[in-house]
């Protein structure tokens, strides 16, 4: 490859990410085309072409590009590309082990802490590659191994909230309390400060122990030496983390196609690892200049002060003085001779310092031997009219050239003060530790600038509070997620006013009120949302059902009318249509709405879940079956879908299977009262009037309210002929459902029961004013009234 090739695939590296940061994807993508074709070979370029495709969603181009060296995990770019691909596509396995082909290249990185304005990294971290391959794992239907991924993700990086949210989708038994640890009680052995660079120092295997171990207790106590793992670095110790990271290359660097090192920051904005010189180390004391007329004699031999990285000639290096002027007892000129000029002779001309300073009289035109000398020793304190042109390899001269001969001494340049300074420490700590002034020195540097605790704190004190803060979200979260309704809408509801009201937790807040079937209070809360963020979708679909659910049929209209706008083509519109549909009981319309809306997203389980119940309603219970079961293996803790299983197999006649598939979607979400009661019905009609009667009285001490699982108990005693316990059901759930001509028919019957035929009567008079369609059984109830109770255990 020719110089030239290199460097114009330097400068399109450059142009790809710039377009690909300014959401310019068909420019980046052009650009790595163009990359590409004129470096086939290169993994780096195929990586490119393949994340402009990712990021364009053209999946299949992206998994193209990216096999080659992606599938068989020899480039880490293009096999965390490759995976993405794969899991658009359905291809789990395929991504699954290509990551793990690449396991060396990322296992125990950890790159959060390293991106900014100005820097970031191209390729993934570990966290972001378990996340992934838990991805991969929950599609592929290995809950347990997914969720295993999801915890390694959280123990290296409690930011991705990904993570956490697909632990609660997978149903992991979590101890919320120890997640989202903060790092205050965590300090460096022996020093007692707080760390902050836990892959400064740390070698790979505690690193891999701590972070990365599988078997490890995911959410158990912390070490006293992993604890600073979630502290944003500090830029004023960036040397101590760079010398760390050059002393583990091998560790550090992201190994590619052309063993190149892929972790070098992205430079943006002119911002680069050059400027660590100048941020290495605090500015030192100004050292003592020389007088003027100091030793005119040994000018032919200028020499400059040593700068980092900056190399001495054969000449310099047989003149070079242990102790440097500034910093010595005595100042000694470049032969190592002691000074002839003594500061109390008054003969002597002033001290530059007091010249500048104004401390003392003005001198004369200064000579030009005098000027040479200052120029020399000062180490570049002369502005230069025109900068010096000479051969390869030749020394820059630090004497300023004028036309006119005549010479004016400038103050020094700040930059060069400060590198001269900083050469001069580093020196005089190398070549003479036991000089006194040097020991005077050091000791200085120490007191005058302590490390900068107060940062630290503050730094640990706003890290804690964001991560209790992620606690506090992840804490109700959760307790959605596990249907702990009361405690989710306790936590959110405790959150403060400026998080509170924001339209995650108003959302969250809305379905934990909608699954607690409290659809009033859903319904504010999703008003209130949509008055913050008009033009969200995310939910939407969630509100749709609140809506259907209060007959709401103008609000649900409108609601449809929004959606389309915003977005024509979400399948949480579409589901709000077909809601729509089905209050109007239109349900083949609805039916088509929902098609549409998993046309759009095949994996949408609450779009299948929705049409199964269409196709009940409709009694074409094959195709709801069909339904409910894609429901259920795009989300294996879908309950809807389960129930609509039990649900289509009940009205089937396969009490056995309706009787698996309730109790499946009760050990899902337990807190739901009216799994229960279906399962009570299925064990009713199975003859087991014990097990239903059980069931009715969890529903009820689940829902109090219940007034379902009360009637349902209430007739199951009948059936039992507990009479007694039956009519106190009956009379609470009279106060409660007054209105209902069913309640006032089981209780005359209840009556007849107990012998009270004039209660009975005067039940049956009022469930017949309330009901008169169900004149002809009331009548015959009324008239049976004076008969022996023989085949009351029969009547339904």
């Amino acid at each position: 490859m020719s110089p030239t090739t290199g460097i114009a695939a330097s400068q399109l590296h450059q142009l790809i990410y710039y377009h690909m940061d300014n959401d310019l994807l068909d420019t980046a993508n052009f650009l790595a085309g163009r990359l590409y074709a004129l470096e086939p070979r290169n993994a780096d370029s195929s990586h490119l072409l393949a994340l402009t495709y990712l990021r364009l969603r053209r999946f299949k181009a992206a998994y193209d590009f990216s096999s080659k060296s992606g599938s068989n995990g020899r480039h880490l770019g293009c096999a965390y590309t490759f995976a993405q691909a794969c899991l658009q596509l359905g291809r789990h396995t395929e991504g699954i082990t290509a990551l793990e082909k690449a396991k060396s290249f990322w296992v125990g990185k950890m790159n959060w802490k390293k991106h900014s304005e100005t820097t970031r990294r191209h390729v993934p971290d570990a966290p972001a590659v378990y996340t992934l391959m838990a991805k991969l794992w929950q599609g592929h239907g290995d809950l347990r191994k997914a969720g295993d991924c999801y915890i390694e993700a959280h123990k290296a990086n409690p930011f991705i909230w990904d993570a956490f949210e697909g632990l609660c989708r997978v149903g992991a038994d979590l101890n919320v309390g120890n997640m989202f640890r903060s790092p205050v009680d965590a300090a460096v052995v022996g020093t007692g400060m707080p760390e902050i660079y836990t892959d400064e120092v740390q070698p790979q295997g505690s690193f891999s122990q701590q972070v990365f171990t599988p078997s490890a207790d995911p959410f158990g106590g912390r070490s006293a030496n992993g604890l600073g793992q979630y502290v944003l670095p500090d830029a004023k110790s960036k040397t101590s983390l760079l010398s760390g990271l050059r002393s583990q290359a091998s560790e550090w660097d992201t190994p590619t196609a052309n063993g190149g090192s892929g972790e070098d920051d992205v430079a943006m904005g002119g911002v680069g690892l050059e400027s660590e010189e100048n941020m290495s180390e605090p500015p030192m004391a100004p050292p003592r200049r020389y007088r003027p007329g100091q030793q005119p004699e040994n000018l032919d031999k200028p020499r400059q002060p040593q700068l980092r990285g900056q190399m001495h000639s054969s000449s310099e290096a047989t003149i070079e003085d242990p102790l440097r002027p500034g910093i010595g007892a005595h100042k000694r000129t470049i032969s190592g001779q002691t000074s002839q000029a003594s500061s109390t002779d008054p003969s002597a001309p002033p001290r530059r310092s007091n010249r500048l300073f104004g401390q003392g009289t003005t001198t004369t035109k200064p000579t030009r031997s005098t000027a040479d000398t200052v120029s020399s020793l000062a180490g570049k304190t002369v502005r230069a009219a025109k900068a010096a042109t000479g051969a390869k390899g030749r020394g820059t001269s630090t004497v300023g050239r004028v036309v006119s001969g005549n010479r004016k001494i400038m103050p020094p340049d700040p930059a060069e003060k400060e590198k001269e300074r900083r050469a001069v420490s580093r020196a005089t700590d190398r070549n003479a530790p036991t000089a006194p002034g040097v020991t005077a020195a050091v000791t200085q540097k120490a007191h005058s600038h302590p490390p900068p605790v107060p940062d630290v704190q503050v730094e640990q004190q706003a890290m804690t509070a964001l991560l209790d803060n992620f606690r506090h979200l992840a804490v109700g979260s959760y307790a959605t997620a596990r249907f702990d309704l009361p405690k989710a809408i306790q936590t959110f509801r405790s959150l403060p006013a400026s998080q509170r009201e924001t339209p995650w937790v108003l959302a969250q807040l809305g379905k934990a009120y909608y699954e607690a079937a409290d659809y009033k209070s859903a319904q504010e809360c999703f008003s209130r949302l949509l008055k913050m963020q008009p033009t969200r979708i995310q939910d939407m679909e969630i509100y749709s059902t609140v809506l259907w659910h209060l007959k709401l049929d103008s609000n649900l209209a409108f609601l449809c009318h929004v959606l389309r706008d915003v977005d024509y083509h979400a399948p949480e519109t579409w589901c709000a249509v077909g809601n729509a549909f089905s209050l109007a009981r239109e349900h083949d319309q609805a039916i088509t709405a929902f098609k549409r809306a998993t046309q759009l997203d095949d994996g949408f389980a609450y779009a299948w879940t929705l049409m199964g119940h269409e196709y009940i309603a409709n009694e074409e219970f094959d195709a709801a079956l069909t339904a409910f079961r894609r429901s259920v293996a795009v989300d294996r803790r879908c309950y809807g879908g389960w129930y609509g299983l039990g649900k289509s197999y009940e009205r089937m006649g396969k009490l056995e299977e309706a009787e698996q598939h309730y109790r499946i979607a009760a050990n899902i979400n337990p807190s739901n009262a009216t799994l229960l009661v279906c399962i009570g019905v299925v064990l009713e009609r199975l003859k087991n009037k014990k097990a239903a009667l059980a069931n009715y009285s969890k529903a009820l001490e689940i829902a109090p309210k219940s007034a379902l699982a009360r009637f349902k108990k209430a007739r199951v005693l009948m059936h039992m002929r507990e009479f007694g316990l039956a009519l106190g059901e009956l009379e609470v759930l009279r106060d409660q459902a007054g209105e209902e001509a069913n309640v006032w028919f089981l209780l005359g019957k209840c009556y007849k029961g107990l012998g009270e035929k004039s209660e009975a009567l005067r039940a049956l008079t009022t469930a017949l004013n309330l009901d008169v369609k169900a004149a002809p059984y009331i009548k015959d109830a009324m008239e049976a009234l004076d008969e022996e109770e023989e085949g009351s255990e029969e009547d339904d």
